[in-house]
Order: C-alpha cells, then structure tokens, then sequence
C-alpha cells in the first residue's frame, strides 16, 4: 500500500512527543533524537525498519476507542476507553462484529488488556485500578490498585508485561497483578517513550509508540528496540474521524500476521511485516 509519509517525517512531528504544535517538529527531534536517527536511517539505526503488507481488511467499529486487542484461541478480544463509555469486547475476527460487551463500572477508562488464562485484565488510565475479568462470562471478578497509570498490557506466557506511557516496561505477576519488575526501552541507551498498547510475541514485545503511526519491537530482557514498523499510510487520511483516531491496537494471528487496528478506525488490517 502506498505510504502517505515517510517515516521520519511521523517521528518529527508534535505527535511523538505530546507537544504542542508552536514547537512540533523541534521539540520532537529533541525529545527522541535516538529513535528518530534509529529509524530515518541515521547512524545509530542498528535493526531493521518494516512496512505492513496488508493481506485484507476487517470492518471496525468506527465508535471504538481502541485501547487494547488480542486473539486468544480464535476469539478476538477488544478494550475500548473513554470516560463512560468503556468496555470490553469479544468481536468475530473475520467480520469485526461485536458478539458481547461489557460496560466498565462508572466513568473508568479502560486502557490496554490481556488474557492471562481463564481472566481478562484490562486496565485503567488515571483511575488507579486493573480490573480482572472472567473470560468465559465476562463478569467482573475484581478491582485491584494500580501504581501509576495504565497504558497497554500483555501476557508473554509467564507474565505480564505493562506500559505506562513512560520509557518502561513493568512486569506482573498473572494471577495477583503484583508488580515483579521492570526495564527501560532504549535505542543505543537513548529512552524510548509514550510506549502504547503491547502485544507479546515470541519472547518479544510489539509497542505502539502513541501517537505516531510508529511500532517498535522491543527485547524485554534488556529493553532494547530490535526492530521498527512505519506504518504511516496504513489507514487512509479521509478515514481518520479526528485527531484521536491513531494507531493503536495489534494482534498477533500466527504465521508472522498480525492485524492492526486503530481508535475510532472504521477498518482493521490483516498484515505481515515486510522489509522496504
């Protein structure tokens, strides 16, 4: 598919580091000046930069504010956010179609999720709670504390591995959500922020870098990027409902696939990462 922009220009932009726009481009390329050298072929690139093969497209909900995604034994699983109108979702991964939702409690908002056998954790962003789900009902079990805010979640088989909007990966016991450690993601020793929703593939870990049409896959013995994803073009401009509507959501399918979605996209895509 036909890239709209070339990646560097997405890494310096406002996007990647929450500026505002007076100071976009400058503040940016000061902000991450590892990753942007990393990745627009400067000289600390030292891992390969992929581009998404779209292989097909999956209808979305364009009213989901797509905070987390995973397939798990062929359901596919969605967390959506927003004050009031978060929930968590079990969608048919050939369609897109919601087959049963469930409300968050009051006005919390949902954050990234992850299946950790028979329970669904999702969670929250600035509320301070994870919630622990009963996969199979979908009934609340539990709220538990939350350290800090939550950003994207996975499950890497042993454990969980959390994002916080920071340059850190925090890692979670699966059963009791205690935290257990954690690691700082570099490039070359340079922090990588605002690390977003989280897939666990492989013993390696899949982050949207918010709000950038960017992933990076990342070692999580060592907090190192291995590799990057430019996905900018991926959903076209006129399909973008506002400003909101960026990257987030990857789900690994098997056979080196992964679907990638969006919040507020109307389309989900079915890709395998390709080198340029």
């Amino acid at each position: 598919m036909t890239h709209h922009r070339t990646l560097g220009v997405v890494l310096t932009t406002a996007v990647l580091c929450g500026c505002s726009s007076g100071d976009g481009a400058e503040a940016a390329a000061e902000g991450q000046p590892a990753v942007r050298e990393a990745i627009t072929g400067g000289s600390a690139q030292s891992f390969p930069v992929l581009r998404p093969e779209v292989l097909a497209e999956v209808p979305h909900d364009p009213s989901a504010f797509t905070q987390g995604l995973e397939l798990h034994e062929g359901t596919l699983y969605e967390g959506t956010g927003l004050e009031g109108k978060s929930q968590l979702r079990v969608l048919d991964p050939a369609t897109g179609e919601v087959l049963r939702a469930q409300s968050l409690p009051g006005q919390l908002f949902g954050e990234g999720i992850a299946v950790a056998g028979d329970r669904i954790w999702q969670l929250t962003w600035q509320d301070g709670v994870v919630l622990e789900w009963d996969r199979a009902t979908l009934t609340l079990r539990q709220q538990l504390p939350l350290d800090g805010e939550g950003w994207g979640l996975c499950h890497d088989g042993t454990r969980l591995v959390r994002s916080d909007g920071t340059d850190r990966l925090r890692f979670h016991d699966p059963v009791t959500f205690a935290e257990t450690g954690s690691v700082t993601v570099t490039i070359d020793g340079e922090p990588v922020t605002q690390l977003n929703e989280l897939e666990c593939v492989d013993g390696q870990v899949w982050a949207n870098v918010w709000p950038s049409d960017v992933l990076v896959r990342i070692d999580p013995a060592r907090g190192r990027v291995t590799a990057a994803v430019d996905a900018a073009g991926l959903l076209d401009p006129e399909q973008r409902a506002n400003a909101d509507a960026v990257l987030n959501g990857i789900a690994a399918l098997g056979d080196d696939e992964y679907l990638l979605s969006g919040k507020l996209w109307p389309v989900s895509f079915r890709v395998r990462f390709v080198e340029e």
